[in-house]
């Protein structure tokens, strides 16, 4: 049985106070075959990181770390191939005399468990999608939400559903973490506003009072359209692990999902022992989980600045704080100065390479020499979390001013709150948690204030350091979510498995990767030049948007043309080729299987994504459907742009795969 070497000390001044855990009730549970010691309160992911394993695996020959951003599904052993029994890592309450498998990757066999790194779990990944979520294929089972679902139970949705509730409207508050709440203690005060943890205290108080509002925690909505949201829940029933997937039915939504943590880009920024300073912030306030006992930090925000404090006085030695800008101002900044924590302006990382002890960086300051930590924690900024809101159908913009993918336009039924709509400080989020409602049920509006700290005085986040690439380092991924996106390579190196096929030295576009993209990659496409700023709208429509919600009926009889059902065309995608957009099937010229997603093109030789005359939606056998301009024409010869490369492929007019 593994130690608890990652806990922090039960008595740790007056930093990470609010911590779930009952350190009173122990309990035990197995884990690939392993004894994982932890605590009531814990959730599987964090009592194993506690007990000393950081370590996804290893894909494409190099180790990944394990976070609440990136880890595998899990399942009780005697359900590992049921996808109706899979358990998310991160939610599952760890529950005493359990026996999880994880999910995905390929199988360890005995003999390799007994080889393993004792801080990995072991996995070989093979493919970008190894850590896909198995209950995204299952239908849900029909739930009514009341007349409001929201999503997201940070102080914008608790906002917002008290505002509801005391409207008359009857509301299901969906969180995808143990406790309401979200991260608002990360971010800390501006002048006038209470401390973090009272603000969210207060509206928990108030939840907890209302009748009309009914709270789903450890429940991840992954999925939506206008009346209808699909969750994935987790926890502990009748003590026995228990996973449902189901579909709330409501008048409105409202999406309060809070802001994604950017990754800044640099060869290895996500090996183990690199973790985001949100992800890090998580594990230490919920579950006193820190791994190492010295960390280094690599930010071009001022949050990152807080979280150090933080860290200092539960006993952790700060080596240093790196910040990409250049003079830059901040209260968090000066507080830091106080504390003693060295800081080192203009410094980008470079890249990062495992020791023995720990990770050793190399910036553009320091390149002839490494500045060795136990632990490197990022920061490159945030970036609103629009998936869901892409999901429903919804457009975004690329702001240059502030250097994030921002949402414009209107769904109906369907309004946005909190830092998903662009807010960015707390008075601010709560503030537009009242106002969504007003906006659902077309009452006035007012203002809601988001007053900003003087940036003489606040120095804004700047966009994710972005460091060179190196031929013979680890990859720079461009997000640190469960999908593996990679930088393109430098020229003089074969591609990663991510990027197949092109010319020595070309940069492909980023919109043609042959897998989904997030919102930070198609971000950080825009910043390195692999996405044109105006089309990175359009890009994120059409890759984030992927996770398709079709309505759980029973099989319909085909039509009599053999044509499939509208509901093959998702919402996000009505309009994009013309209002006269059709259905054909492409055979492709070469024994092949199209990716979803992958563009097409009437040459291949494209400008640009806004240059698409159709994308691939399924793959169908030897074909593909695909939804295409209305004037191609039968036997229209065209290029698809799948995995990095084009592919010629026929246009069939006639018959559409079923």
């Amino acid at each position: 049985m593994r130690v608890q070497v990652n806990r922090l000390p039960a008595e740790i001044g007056e930093s990470f106070t609010d911590a779930l855990i009952d350190r009173n009730r122990p309990l035990r549970f197995r884990l690939n075959g392993r004894v994982i010691a932890g605590f009531v309160g814990d959730s599987v992911l964090s009592a194993t990181m506690a007990s000393g394993i950081d370590t996804l695996g290893r894909y494409a020959g190099q180790p990944l770390g394990l976070t609440p951003s990136a880890h595998p599904a899990i399942s009780l052993a005697r359900h590992e191939k049921d996808a109706r029994h899979a358990l998310s890592m991160a939610r599952m309450p760890a529950m005493d005399g359990a026996d999880f498998v994880t999910l995905g990757g390929q199988v360890v066999y005995p003999l390799a468990r007994m080889l393993r790194s004792r801080r990995s779990l072991g996995m070989v990944f093979d493919n970008s999608s190894a850590l896909d979520r198995p209950w995204r294929g299952l239908a849900g089972a029909s739930k009514d939400g009341g007349d409001l679902v929201i999503v997201g139970g940070g102080v914008a949705g608790m906002e917002a559903a008290l505002a509801a509730s005391g409207s008359g409207l009857s509301v299901t508050l969906v969180e995808s973490g143990p406790v309401l709440g979200g991260h608002s203690g990360l971010f800390g005060t501006q002048d006038g506003e209470a401390a973090p943890e009272a603000d969210m205290a207060q509206l928990r108080a108030a939840i907890a009072a209302q009748d009309a509002i009914t709270v789903f925690t450890h429940s991840h909505a992954f999925a939506l359209r206008p009346g209808l949201v699909r969750v994935h829940r987790v926890g502990i029933a009748d003590g026995q692990p228990a996973a449902s997937v189901i579909d709330l039915a409501a008048r409105f939504i409202i999406i309060a999902t809070g802001a994604q943590e950017r990754l800044p880009i640099f060869s290895g920024n996500r090996l183990p022992g690199a973790i985001g300073t949100r992800d890090a912030y998580e594990l230490a306030s919920r579950y006193h989980v820190w791994p190492g006992r010295t960390a280094l930090f690599a930010t071009s925000s001022n949050i990152a600045y807080r979280l150090a404090m933080l860290a200092s006085d539960a006993g952790i030695k700060i080596e240093r704080i790196l910040d990409s800008r250049s003079g830059p101002s901040s209260r968090f900044i000066a507080f830091s100065r106080a504390y003693g924590l060295i800081q080192t302006q203009g410094a980008i990382p470079e890249r990062v390479s495992m020791t023995s002890s720990g990770l050793a960086m190399r910036t553009n300051e320091t390149i002839d020499q490494a500045l060795e930590t136990e632990r490197l924690l990022v920061c490159g900024g945030w970036q609103p979390d629009l998936t869901l809101w892409h999901i429903a159908g919804g457009r975004s913009r690329w702001s240059s001013e502030r250097h994030r993918l921002e949402p414009e336009g209107v769904v109906e039924g369907i309004a946005l709150a909190g830092s998903t709509a662009g807010y960015l400080t707390r008075r601010g989020c709560i503030g537009s948690g009242r106002d969504a409602v007003n906006l659902l049920l077309g009452r006035p509006r007012k203002p809601v204030p988001d007053s900003l700290i003087d940036p003489l005085h606040e120095t804004p986040d700047a966009p994710p350091g972005i460091g060179t690439a190196h031929q013979n380092a680890a990859s720079a991924f461009l997000d640190a979510g469960p999908e593996f996106q990679a930088r393109p390579a430098p020229a003089g190196r074969s591609w990663s498995t991510i990027f197949r096929g092109p010319t020595k030295g070309e940069l492909p576009a980023l919109s043609e990767a042959s897998q989904p993209l997030t919102i930070g990659a198609v971000a950080a496409g825009v910043e390195l030049g692999l996405i044109p700023a105006d089309a990175a709208g359009i890009v994120a429509q059409e890759r984030v948007a992927l996770v398709g919600l079709a309505h759980a009926e029973p099989e319909r009889p085909p039509l009599e043309d053999n044509m499939p059902g509208p509901e093959e065309v998702p919402s996000y995608l009505e309009g994009r080729f013309g209002i006269d957009a059709k259905l054909v099937s492409l055979v492709p010229e070469e024994p092949r299987q199209f990716s979803s997603g992958a563009l097409i093109y009437r040459n291949s030789d494209p400008a640009s994504p806004l240059d698409a005359i159709g994308i691939v939606l399924r793959p169908a056998g030897a074909t593909a459907l695909a939804l295409t301009r209305g004037n191609i024409a039968h036997g229209l010869i065209v290029s698809v742009r799948d995995q990095g490369r084009p592919i010629a492929a026929r246009v069939d007019t006639g018959v559409t795969p079923n």
